[in-house]
């Protein structure tokens, strides 16, 4: 479809018809509480009605907000500490529907972030924040100040957020564990006034991805507080991959040439065919068949034989699983929410903060794989469909020959996901009176988070091993048997899994099918009490304190299904082992202290218009980990009014989650290439069973069961993560100009002992050059040599060293004039971050340890994500009366898959190493236009994201899990056209 005319035109009448229906009971209203303007206008009597119907000033006092990064109430908004704010019209502009599509645009987001297009790893219906590319655990979530349960925003109403704070910073002497990479503080809304009522809906040009929502507001304020209550909702279609061509294949990019391919589990099979048997090779097969990789040729039926088979075309017989995957998940969410505040006496006032959020979600991919080796199920030589008199898979002691096919009678692998999140805080707060600065306020924070989840399109392997086992036609009752005509099995009925086309087949299959269910519950239990004020004058202006005490104590419990749960150290259940997961129960808790000091050096000075020191601490008592003491140093100076010079130096840390401390076995199969291939001694340790002879094979990649062991299988005791942030930046403000501003920071962070969970290359490596390698014991061998599988423990054993700078610039132009005549009022503003360095050492000290420069690059294969050096985000904002428009640029520098640095370990194609494929810059451009209706109070807004419809850049199958592009930074679905109407009573 061409851009612009029908779909924008559908938007607008759209959002006209909304308005009516929202405006009719509008129409019978004798006053409204407010009148419309433009968005700024609106934005700003939303911020004041609190101010006007506050009939006590002392209660405007009791509200004021401290800036994010800072724990003292301050004039200053401009502090050491670089803060990106999206205000209340950005957010309405935007057009998004979620939180978490809007902050993932901001140029400080990188790496591999969840979102609703992560289908694969994905699907509950979450959006995280990675702020630096350090991983959205490294991220602090803050509402109003205040930590939550779940690091999920999208489960906070965007229609109740005031503004976002994103402190681009580490600050651990501040708030605690996790603010490593920044925090990101939604501020919401208070004291509201009237009423609002606002209706969105959206689609794309593809006719897919509808979705559609409303949000509604109240609030009512008396002499001594007020009350605010809203509900927020949101509905979104999945999008299937088959409805974009960038996606609907498995697309490969090998020796220079792009192609599509797929899996080799295919329905119709792939088998490995040893040579014939004769009186030299009693083993051989009974077919007739020649050595070789076969699959069943057309759709016979019943039992087959030989003749029903040809050799197998990896290019041309394997499967697209890509069709059968999602580039949207979909989900659908509701929020409720409640703030009241209520003043008890002229220094005293009460609060409480409640919100709910439901989500329900899914995803799905392609049905389930099998790989009768991988999988530990032997096909019997002896099953009664088995034509070729050979053993297939392997049952931990007998080894047969490869067999893999895809059970696409099942269905699609699903997972459903229910969500619900209860999240509830309370206090008080007051002042010393009316000649004291000191403020306090004391916080009861309760979070209670339950997740649902059922699979579906699995098998159970206990019932399979057995269809697949010794069976015979009884010849009584010419009945296909399970065992033996001397011992029968009861209850069982083989399988011919050499014709899964066949409808005895199909009905078999089903009998076997499993939907296994998880469950957890998250319980946060939080106590603080925070004092700030003024100590006493210097020359140069008071020093303040801030001081403060916290208690927290978290609690998990995850439920799994008897028939998902782990048994033994290899992680294997009763279904396929990508769904195998150990049940977890865990808790902690941690006591804090925490002191911060604002000192006036200088002022009014030459050179010196004000200088000023923080300085704070913060000592943290975890019942898991023990003791951590964090500090922070920050130095303002201002040589004259217009320029401001900062740097901050923040100790940082992150203590274990209780996922990290006692999570159990839960299985995977990692990409390895085992090092002891063609082995000819000299290396026991890691070798165990495998021939010296150097006949020694392997199996190929993906060939192990991977074990992601958890700090308490691996027998490792967790400690925190530690590190420290640098930001040494210059504000600019100038006076000649009016409105702009101005700013470039240079940052830093390092960070040693992360808790990592050690790879399966890493682990077999390190032990083949070193039998003294702790990571030895985590290897397990079949008796033959092949490797069974691999535990890969959670340690703290890596140290991350990322550095770059960011540059801002804001310039608002009011009543702008044009040969004499007022166009309007305009705002431009730019941000961008450009990444220096991003060094990941995943085994520092152990032998072969390599570092892995990932500036630049993108690196899916370890799971870290993208890592483009430069990221940029721009606007250009209208406003002229009733009409508004907007303007959003961003821009996704170009990246390296692969490197020509061999620490990285992996290239676009792995017959060609160290081979670089470039991924070019992408630039989305978004509109928005905008009318007040001031007559009834309503403004309606259209606009259309990714208007020149740019398709996210090919990667390959070859190095993502998703869609053929990196999902968690790219636009999947394309142009998108949009439409809200809000109304106020």
């Amino acid at each position: 479809m061409k851009f612009g005319v029908k779909k924008l035109s559908a938007s607008v009448h759209l959002a006209l018809s909304l308005g009516a229906v929202l405006t009719l009971g509008g129409v019978s209203t004798a006053v409204f509480a407010q009148d419309a303007g433009t968005s700024a206008n609106v934005d700003a009597q939303d911020q004041s009605a609190g101010a006007q119907q506050a009939p006590d000033q002392k209660a405007k006092t009791l509200e004021t907000v401290t800036v994010t990064g800072s724990r003292i109430r301050r004039v200053d908004v401009e502090t050491a500490s670089p803060v990106h704010t999206i205000d209340r019209s950005q957010i309405q502009q935007s057009g998004k529907a979620t939180l978490g599509d809007l902050l993932q645009e901001i140029p400080s987001v990188a790496g591999a972030a969840t979102n609703p297009q992560v289908n694969n790893g994905g699907g509950d219906g979450a959006s995280t924040v990675s702020l630096r590319g350090l991983g959205s655990q490294r991220t602090l979530i803050l509402v109003n100040g205040h930590r939550v349960a779940r690091n999920d925003i999208n489960a906070i109403p965007a229609s109740m957020v005031e503004r976002v704070e994103v402190l681009k910073d580490g600050a651990s002497a501040t708030y605690g564990s996790d603010a490593i990479g920044g925090v990101v503080n939604f501020i919401l809304r208070k004291d509201y006034q009237g009423a609002e009522i606002s209706a969105n809906v959206g689609e794309s040009d593809q006719n897919d991805g509808f979705r559609r929502g409303f949000s509604a507001i109240f609030g009512h304020s008396s002499e001594k507080g007020n009350i605010t209550a809203g509900l927020d909702y949101n509905k979104f279609d999945g999008i299937s991959s088959a409805r974009r061509d960038f996606a609907k294949n498995a697309t490969y990019l090998s020796s220079g040439s792009v192609f599509n391919s797929g899996s080799s589990r295919t329905p119709s099979g792939q088998l490995i065919i040893p040579a014939p048997a004769s009186a030299t090779n009693p083993d051989g097969n009974t077919a007739g068949l020649a050595k070789g990789s076969y699959t069943l040729n057309g759709n016979p039926t019943g039992r087959t034989t030989g003749a029903d088979y040809r050799p197998y075309n990896s290019r041309t017989d394997a499967y697209n699983y890509q069709e059968q995957n999602l580039i949207q998940t979909p989900q659908e969410r509701t929020n409720a929410f409640a703030l009241a505040n209520y003043q008890l006496t002229d220094s005293i006032q009460a609060h409480l903060d409640y919100f709910y959020n439901k989500t329900t979600s899914n995803f799905a991919i392609a049905p389930l794989p099998f790989d009768a080796l991988s999988d530990g199920v032997l096909v019997s030589k002896n099953n009664y469909y088995n034509p070729f008199g050979v053993d297939f898979g392997t049952d931990g002691t007998t080894q047969g020959q490869g067999f893999r096919s895809r059970f696409t009678t099942l269905g699609q692998r699903q997972g459903h996901y229910s969500t619900e999140t209860n999240q509830v805080n309370a206090g008080l707060r007051g002042n010393f009176g009316n000649d004291s600065t000191w403020q306090w306020d004391a916080d009861l924070n309760y979070g209670h988070i339950t997740q649902a989840q059922r699979s579906f399109g699995y098998i159970y392997y206990a019932g399979l091993r057995q269809a697949l086992g010794p069976s015979f036609q009884d010849p009584t009752t010419g009945a296909i048997t399970c065992g033996t005509a001397a011992n029968p099995i009861t209850g069982c009925t083989p399988l011919n899994i050499f014709n899964v086309n066949d409808p005895q087949t199909i009905a078999t299959l089903k009998n076997y099918a499993a939907n296994p269910y998880y469950n957890t519950l998250t319980i946060s239990r939080r106590a603080e009490a925070n004092a700030s004020g003024e100590l006493f004058n210097l020359p140069a202006g008071a020093v303040s304190l801030a001081v403060g005490a916290d208690y927290d104590k978290e609690y998990q419990n995850y439920g799994v299904d008897y028939i998902a749960t782990t048994s033994g150290a290899g992680g294997t259940c009763q279904i396929s082992q990508e769904a195998c997961s150990t049940p977890l129960s865990g808790s902690f808790n941690v006591k804090e202290v925490y002191y911060e000091a604002l000192v006036p050096i200088l002022a009014d000075k030459p050179f010196v218009k004000s200088l000023n020191l923080t300085i704070g601490q913060r000592y943290s008592d975890y019942s898991s980990v023990g003791s951590k003491t964090t500090t922070k140093v920050a130095v303002e100076w201002r040589p004259i009014d217009d320029l401001l010079l900062r740097g901050t130096m923040d100790g940082v840390f992150r203590a274990p989650t209780i996922n990290d401390l006692y999570a159990g076995a839960a299985g995977s199969a990692p990409p390895l290439t085992d090092p002891c291939i063609g082995y000819t001694g000299g290396h026991a340790a890691a070798c165990q069973n495998v021939p010296t002879d150097g006949s020694f094979k392997g199996s190929g990649l993906s060939q192990t069961t991977g074990v992601n062991s958890g700090s308490v299988a691996a027998g490792y005791k967790l400690k925190p993560e530690y590190g420290h942030t640098y930001d040494f930046g210059i504000v600019y403000d100038p006076s000649w100009a009016q409105g702009l501003s101005v700013s470039a920071d240079l940052w830093r962070v390092t960070l040693n002992d992360t808790i990592t969970n050690v790879g399966a290359n890493t682990v077999v490596n390190s032990c083949y050059n070193n039998d003294a390698s702790p990571f030895c014991s985590f290897i397990h061998r079949f008796n033959d040599g092949q490797i069974n599988y691999i535990n890969q423990p959670t340690v703290n054993l890596g140290s991350l060293n990322v550095k770059g700078t960011d540059f801002s610039a804001k310039y608002r132009i009011p009543h702008f004039d044009v040969a004499g005549t007022n166009v309007g009022d305009f705002a431009v503003s730019l941000d961008a971050t450009y990444l220096i360095r991003y060094d990941n050492d995943t085994a520092p000290g152990q032998v072969g340890d390599v570092v892995n420069h990932m500036a630049g690059v993108y690196n899916q294969q370890a799971q870290y994500g993208n890592f483009t050096r430069w990221r940029a985000l721009g606007g250009l904002n209208w406003t002229a009366g009733a009409w508004s428009a907007s303007w959003t640029l961003r821009y996704i520098g170009a990246v390296n898959v692969g490197s020509k640095d061999p620490s990285m370990g992996f290239s676009a194609d792995a017959a060609l190493p160290n081979v670089v494929l470039r991924i070019p810059s992408v630039t989305y451009n978004n509109f928005q236009f905008g009318y007040n209706i001031a007559q009834y109070n309503t403004r309606v807004d259209v606009g259309v994201d990714n208007a020149f419809d740019k398709q996210p850049p090919l990667f390959y199958q070859n190095n993502v899990l998703n869609a053929n592009t990196d999902v968690n930074t790219y636009d999947t679905i394309g142009r998108y056209f949009w439409a809200r109407v809000t109304v106020k009573f």
